[in-house]
């Protein structure tokens, strides 16, 4: 029996990367999952987005470990939307007790390049999306009077402020701060409320010709080995150039667990070091 046995989790951005890393833990360790993904482009965004296919594969990884799974495709930055799907979720597992914000974009520019655009949709999906995702989950949450965890996907950029990417920065710092308030709101009806401050994670969202270039401007056309390179070199204590999905959904398991029931208002960095390399 795994220790989430008998609950039940949403997480977004669930059709690759590390959405599907967390819903696959989560399930492995015994929760049924709601699976939610916009599965389309997102014009500003570094990276293409998933397809109806991608979250199909990972409804068949939680009912692989024999839980069910009920994938919705919409958008986070849609609070109608969000609630209807949190309405269904419900409505067909059972309950909810673990919300997972993980549905996030990357893009890059110098912060007086940055068009309106660019800074619209990263603030949108990457900030507001995770605060609509928590307004829709929480009134769940507070009519079932049982608790729960809320864990907000930050990123290490929720801490550093980083070159290049001031608006992914900006919506990263601003999940730190939303994730404080609400575990101070939240507390007294037993709803943990914590973020997660991931270093890089090889993902298609920084595994692509943008981010090599932001890393390897010297060079008209850097590789993924040399992106590599360029991230052991500079980005962590530890030698190694990223962490894996699996890093972070050991931890997002843990936080969403009974093992970690007094454990609320944190920002918990999987960074190898990187937040205090000198």
């Amino acid at each position: 029996m795994g220790h989430l046995e008998g609950k039940v989790a949403l997480v977004t951005g669930a059709a690759r990367g590390q959405g599907r890393s967390h819903a696959s833990r989560l399930a492995e360790d015994g929760a049924d999952v709601i699976l939610i993904d916009i599965c389309e482009d997102v014009a500003t965004s570094a990276a293409g987005g998933p397809r109806p296919d991608d979250l199909a594969t990972t409804v068949e990884l939680v009912e692989k470990s024999g839980r069910r799974a009920l994938s919705i495709q919409t958008d986070v930055r849609d609070l109608a939307a969000m609630q209807e799907a949190v309405a269904r979720g419900v409505a067909e597992l059972g309950r909810l007790d673990i919300v997972v914000a993980n549905a996030g974009i990357f893009s890059c520019a110098p912060v007086h390049e940055l068009t309106e655009e660019q800074w619209d949709t990263m603030i949108d999906i990457n900030l507001s999306g995770v605060w609509k995702t928590v307004r829709a989950a929480v009134p769940t949450l507070l009519e079932q009077g049982e608790g729960g965890s809320i864990v907000l996907i930050s990123s290490t950029g929720g801490t550093q402020g980083f070159p290049g990417f001031a608006h992914y920065v900006a919506a990263k710092h601003g999940v730190i701060g939303l994730m404080r308030s609400m575990a101070n709101e939240l507390g007294a009806q037993r709803i943990r409320v914590n973020a997660i401050q991931p270093t890089s994670v090889l993902t298609d969202m920084i595994d692509n010709p943008v981010m090599y270039r932001l890393f390897r401007p010297d060079l008209e056309s850097p590789t993924h080995e040399d992106f590599r390179e360029a991230c052991e070199a500079s980005m962590a204590i530890l030698p190694i150039p990223w962490v894996d999905t699996t890093d972070i959904s050991a931890a997002v398991s843990w936080l969403a667990s009974d093992e970690a029931r007094y454990v609320t208002g944190i920002a918990l960095p999987i960074d190898a070091g990187a937040l205090v390399k000198m």
